[in-house]
């Protein structure tokens, strides 16, 4: 009798984690992905579930217009929309060039003394 009582307390264990593990997230995720999805304004870039980068031109119930390019227009189903892209401000942007710069030129500075080294003979 105490066999079948931990063969059923290891079976509810199993679904509990089994819950914790993979229901509860993959429900998380589809909620969060509703927000989103519901939070669109037109103006807001997105990509889609196929990687595909637009901006939001109009909203209805189901579905949505993107502008994948300049005048070209399409519709699409609100599920099919991934992720809103978020953007970079003009000020952080200029950093990231300022940083690129430094790079590039420590870089050539390194390349510069690695082949100093090698022409230089002992």
């Amino acid at each position: 009798m105490g066999g079948n009582y931990s063969s059923l307390i290891m079976i509810a264990l199993m679904v509990v984690v089994f819950y914790f593990l993979l229901i509860r997230p993959q429900r998380k995720r589809q909620q969060e992905q509703v927000k989103m999805q519901n939070s669109l304004t037109p103006g807001t870039g997105v990509m889609t579930t196929t990687g595909l980068f637009a901006t939001v031109v109009a909203i209805d119930a189901d579905d949505v217009i993107l502008e994948i390019a300049p005048g070209v227009e399409t519709r699409w189903v609100k599920a099919a929309i991934g992720r809103v892209l978020v953007p970079v401000d003009d000020v952080e942007e200029e950093n990231v060039k300022a940083v690129d710069h430094d790079l590039v030129e420590t870089a050539e500075q390194q390349q510069g003394a690695d082949h100093d080294t090698t022409t230089k003979k002992p």
